[in-house]
């Protein structure tokens, strides 16, 4: 009886230290992300500067255009991050504020989209281009490369206004020397299923539309500064 109760005690502890032995096997590590093959983790950044057009106002973050972007960017082989540095609300005046922080990020490039809210509130032409031409020099000081994003204003601003205010980006793009799109809602503005209830705003079909117009240029600014 004693060497069957010994016998089981033996058994017994014999299970008990392969359980422990199999408690202390080194875990899996989920703090570092797995790496797919050829993943750069250094990728470059491309910083979206905008108002609620780059912010993505009305659709999910992952359906507007900075996110877009940088998915087809990597489809395509570019390793880029884009961040989305939109706000909405934003006119050239709060970006303009802003650029200091936007250098903290690092870019190598930056996609500058503002301007709207200037004209829907009737801000000084003069002061739209004053403040798109100290944001461009900012940039080009710290060695940023830059793409304009332009806009066009409504007519029912009247013409003048409307005239002075259109000229105003394909100067400050000719005088700076950097890559213009001349107009960033083109083929989207105005089309009511490519935009959400508001008239103004792209929906996230609007937003596929807005990255296959602008995809060249940032390819464009991609090859001049990795020549």
């Amino acid at each position: 009886m004693v060497n069957m109760l010994k016998n089981l005690l033996i058994a017994l502890l014999f299970i008990v230290v392969i359980i422990f032995a199999g408690c202390n096997e080194e875990p899996l590590q989920f703090d570092t992300p797995v790496k797919e093959p050829g993943e750069n983790v250094d990728m470059k950044k491309i910083v979206a500067l905008g108002d609620s057009l780059t912010a993505g106002y009305g659709v999910d973050l992952n359906k507007s255009y900075p996110a877009l972007l940088e998915k087809k960017l990597q489809e395509n082989g570019y390793h880029y991050r884009v961040i989305n540095a939109g706000v909405s609300g934003e006119t050239s005046s709060g970006t303009l504020a802003r650029v200091e922080w936007i250098l903290t990020q690092n870019p190598e490039i930056v996609i500058l989209e503002t301007g709207g809210n200037d004209g829907l509130r009737g801000v000084a032409v003069s002061l739209l281009e004053e403040n798109l031409r100290e944001i461009v020099e900012i940039l080009h000081e710290n060695n940023v490369a830059v793409l304009l994003a332009g806009m066009k204003m409504v007519w029912n601003l009247g013409p003048v206004y409307v005239s002075e205010f259109n000229k105003v980006y394909p100067k400050i793009a000719e005088e700076k020397g950097v890559v213009l799109m001349p107009f960033f809602l083109e083929g989207v503005a105005a089309k009511r299923d490519l935009n959400i209830e508001d008239g103004i705003h792209p929906n996230s079909a609007g937003y596929v539309v807005i990255v296959e117009n602008l995809y060249p240029y940032v390819v464009k600014v991609i090859d001049s500064v990795n020549k």
